[in-house]
């Protein structure tokens, strides 16, 4: 009878225990790294919800590749953290993602963390740790970006920009990526939710003016100005400047944007270099 009844209990915990999210996670890998500088669009294959348009015109950009079943407990989507720059991470209707992002030299980490647990004691409480990679960049032809800019939002519907105005006059954007400084967008995601990266190596020195754009809507069926198609009322973007990024110097200050509506365009930052 006492067997029975901790048989019953122990059936209880785990009924009761929260589901996990199941993931299968194709790259990149943790350890020691020597990549080159080459582009591989090919690799380009799945995302949400179509494939990704990465228009970025600099040729330094990994994919973060995998397939994730979320929990069914689980109210908001997972979250993907490079680098400690957090994102939400949207995946096709079999739950794959490949989220382009542009790694700097030295130490990277990524990190997969579950979405909010709605059984949570504390509402704003993000999901436990599913997979940590940790992988050290040695190649030698790749620059430290002395600027990176990071931006990404929380709606996967909609297309959002950042546009970077330059000193010496450059202006960065969706439809210029490459400047003649040398920087530009490494990449330029249209699709999930970013994240949208700009970087220079050898910054000119002055002022430099970073603004976002809620453009508009981008589904299956390709660009549109519904508004009624969105997923939130209230579009929340994030804005993250990196200064001498994976050296002791590093420093970096975030901002959180707000967009109400297609064609909004705010001014985030304006720093001197």
């Amino acid at each position: 009878m006492k067997s029975l009844l901790n048989l019953v209990f122990l059936l209880a915990v785990l009924s009761a225990a929260p589901a996990r999210a199941q993931l299968e996670y194709d790259g990149p890998h943790g350890g020691w790294n020597y990549s080159g500088v080459t582009d591989k669009p090919e690799e380009l294959n799945y995302a949400y919800p179509s494939p990704p348009i990465d228009r970025g015109a600099q040729k330094n950009r990994m994919l973060i590749r995998g397939r994730l079943k979320a929990a069914a407990n689980e109210r908001t989507p997972p979250r993907l953290i490079v680098n400690g720059n957090p994102m939400l991470l949207y995946g096709d209707n079999e739950g794959r993602f490949a989220r382009p992002y542009a790694f700097g030299p030295g130490s990277n980490s990524i990190e997969i963390r579950g979405g909010e647990n709605q059984n949570a004691p504390q509402r704003g409480t993000v999901g436990k740790a599913i997979k940590r990679v940790q992988f050290f960049e040695a190649n030698p032809n790749k620059a430290a970006a002395h600027i990176r800019i990071i931006m990404t939002w929380d709606d996967p519907q909609a297309e959002v920009d950042m546009h970077v105005i330059t000193p010496d006059g450059g202006h960065a954007f969706w439809a210029s990526p490459l400047l003649e400084n040398g920087g530009g967008l490494d990449v330029d995601s249209v699709d999930g939710a970013g994240p949208e990266i700009f970087s220079v190596i050898a910054p000119p020195r002055g002022s430099y003016y970073v603004y976002v754009n809620y453009w508009g809507n981008f589904g299956a069926s390709g660009y549109h100005f519904d508004e009624s198609t969105r997923k939130r009322d209230v579009i929340t973007t994030r804005v993250t400047v990196i200064y001498y990024e994976n050296t002791p110097r590093e420093k970096r200050e975030s901002f959180v944007v707000p967009l109400r509506k297609i064609g909004d365009l705010n001014l985030v930052r304006n720093f001197v270099f």
